[in-house]
């Protein structure tokens, strides 16, 4: 099993379907799930599935509901290409004990149809204390959901 990081196959088509919103008045929820090392995810995984999601104090099935911190904008990114970005607001689980390898942020509005694939790079453990997914800087060259 492994977990591969990316955007998915049917994000993109929904992309180009008009099925994704990610704008201030977005009537769509996006949800990140935590998995184990035993989750097979990559850019062909369709949407949200309960198999190999971890278990464990403070964590409920089907993750927390995410922010979208940053709106559809662009930018230049290092290369000179221009790129469209979105991005979220951090996430956490509180007084949680658990181990998780990776994650899923997918659209529960749509059928659970999946977003992105994230990979931690290994196991990351936390002991009765928080638990943060924390997304990485929202710009042209960073932002967790970039198209060039």
């Amino acid at each position: 099993m492994a977990i591969t990081q990316g955007l998915t196959t049917v994000f993109k088509l929904n992309l180009l379907n008009g099925a994704e919103n990610f704008t201030g008045t977005s009537p769509y929820v996006y949800k990140i799930a935590l998995y184990n090392a035993n989750a097979s995810l990559d850019n062909t995984t369709t949407a949200y599935t309960s198999n190999n999601e971890i278990t464990g104090t403070g964590y409920t099935a089907g993750g927390n509901t995410l922010t979208v911190s940053t709106t559809p904008t662009s930018g230049t990114n290092s290369y000179g290409v221009v790129t469209a970005y979105i991005s979220f607001t951090n996430t956490e689980w509180t007084s949680a004990s658990f181990t998780a390898r990776g994650a899923l942020i997918y659209n529960s509005s749509k059928s659970n149809k999946s977003v992105a694939v994230l990979d931690f790079g290994g196991d990351k453990t936390v002991s009765d204390g928080t638990f943060t997914v924390q997304f990485p800087a929202a710009d042209a060259n960073s932002a967790i959901v970039r198209i060039s």
